[in-house]
C-alpha cells in the first residue's frame, strides 16, 4: 500500500497538469479504452487454513482463458475483497497479470471507503499490472453519500488514476445505488470509461445508456440474469459471476445478442436465469465456489465469516443447474 507521501506527490502531479498526460487514458484516436465484452469476476481461492492459494488462481485463470472473454475482473465482489488485506488484494492482481495474456483486459477492484485510500489502491493496482480499475461506491456512511459526495469521490479518483476507471454500483452489497444523475456527470470525465451496474433494473440501464449516449461511455450488465435485456437496451457486455462456471454459455449469449439472433438468445437466457440467481443472490459466493468444484475448477472454501452451504442448500443449488441442463 502507498505511504501518505505518495498521495501528496500524486496531488502535486495533478496540480502541475501531469495527470492528463497518462497514456492509459485514451487510445491514439482520442477515444477511451473499449471495455465491451464478457468478464468473469474471478474468485479468490483459499486453502483449508484460509490462506490465499495463488497456484489455484493460476489454474483457474488458465482454464477460463479457453473462452472468448474480453478480460477478467480481479478483486470484485466475487473475489471477497473486503476479507483480504491490502497486500493480498495487490498480490492477487499481480499474479493474475502474470497468468492472463496481454491481449486480455485485466480490471482490478480498487474501491475503498475513503477517497484517499481508493486513490492509493488504484495507483498500486496500476503498478502491479491492472489495465483499468473498477471502483465500488463507498457506503459505510451511505446516509451522506449524496450525488455531490459521490461525484467528488469518483472525480478525484479518476483525476489521479494512471489507468481508466469503471464505476461500480452494486446496491445488494452496499445498500446504495450510484444515482443516474451522478453517472451522467461522471461519464463526461476523460478517464471514466463506463459503469458496471449490478442493480438488475433494466429501465435504469436503459436510462443510463440513453443519457450518456453523447459521451464515450459504456455500460456493462452486472449479472448474467439480465444480460439479454441489457444488450437490447444498449449495454456492451457484462461482468457475470456465472461466467466462472458457464463461460461458454455466457459468451454464446453475447454472440447471439450481437448478431441479432434474439429468439435463440431468449431461449438460452431463460436457461441461465435460475443458475445465475443461485450463484448470486440466493447462495452467493459459497454457491458459486461449490459449482466451480462440480464443473472442473477450484472453488474451495470462503474466508470467514462466509460459511459453506448446508446439505439442503447444496441440493437446491444442484437442482437449479440440473433442471436447466447444465449438470
Amino acid at each position: 500500500m502507498l505511504v501518505p507521501r505518495v498521495w501528496s506527490s500524486v496531488r502535486q502531479g495533478l496540480s502541475r497538469g501531469l495527470s492528463r498526460n497518462v497514456g492509459g487514458w485514451a487510445s491514439g484516436e482520442g477515444r477511451k479504452v473499449d471495455i465491451a465484452g464478457i468478464y468473469p469476476p474471478v474468485t479468490t481461492p483459499f486453502t483449508a487454513t484460509a490462506e490465499v492459494d495463488y497456484g489455484k488462481l493460476k489454474e483457474n485463470l488458465h482454464k477460463l482463458g479457453t473462452f472468448p472473454f474480453k478480460g477478467f475482473v480481479v478483486q470484485g465482489s466475487n473475489g471477497e475483497f473486503p476479507f483480504l488485506t491490502s497486500s493480498e488484494r495487490l498480490e492477487m492482481v499481480s499474479r493474475a497479470r502474470q497468468a492472463v495474456p496481454k491481449d486480455k483486459l485485466l480490471i482490478a477492484g480498487s474501491g475503498c471507503e475513503s477517497t484517499q485510500a481508493t486513490v492509493e489502491m488504484t495507483v498500486s493496482m496500476a503498478q502491479v499490472g491492472a489495465d483499468a480499475v473498477m471502483v465500488v461506491t463507498p457506503c459505510y456512511y451511505r446516509g451522506r453519500m449524496s450525488s455531490a459526495a459521490l461525484i467528488h469521490h469518483y472525480t478525484k479518483v479518476a483525476d489521479l488514476s494512471p489507468i481508466p476507471v469503471v464505476l461500480y454500483s452494486v446496491p445488494a452489497n452496499t445498500g446504495l445505488d450510484l444515482p443516474v444523475d451522478a453517472v451522467v456527470t461522471l461519464s463526461q470525465h476523460p478517464n471514466i470509461v463506463g459503469i458496471k451496474d449490478s442493480a438488475g433494473d433494466v429501465t435504469r440501464i436503459g436510462l443510463i445508456v440513453h443519457k450518456t449516449r453523447k459521451q464515450d461511455f459504456q455500460v456493462l450488465a452486472g449479472s448474467a440474469g439480465f444480460l439479454l435485456a441489457s444488450y437490447a437496451l444498449g449495454a456492451v457486455g457484462g461482468v457475470c459471476a456465472l461466467a466462472n462456471v458457464l463461460g461458454a454459455q455466457v459468451c454464446q449469449l453475447e454472440q447471439l445478442c450481437l448478431t441479432g439472433q434474439w429468439e435463440d438468445a431468449q431461449k438460452l437466457q431463460h436457461r441461465l436465469i435460475e443458475p445465475n440467481t443461485a450463484v448470486t443472490q440466493r447462495f452467493g459466493i459459497p454457491g458459486l465456489k461449490k459449482t466451480m468444484d462440480w464443473l472442473g475448477y477450484y472453488g474451495g472454501p470462503c474466508r470467514a465469516p462466509l460459511q459453506e452451504l448446508s446439505p439442503a442448500e447444496e441440493e437446491a443449488l444442484r437442482m437449479d443447474f440440473t433442471n436447466n441442463g447444465w449438470l
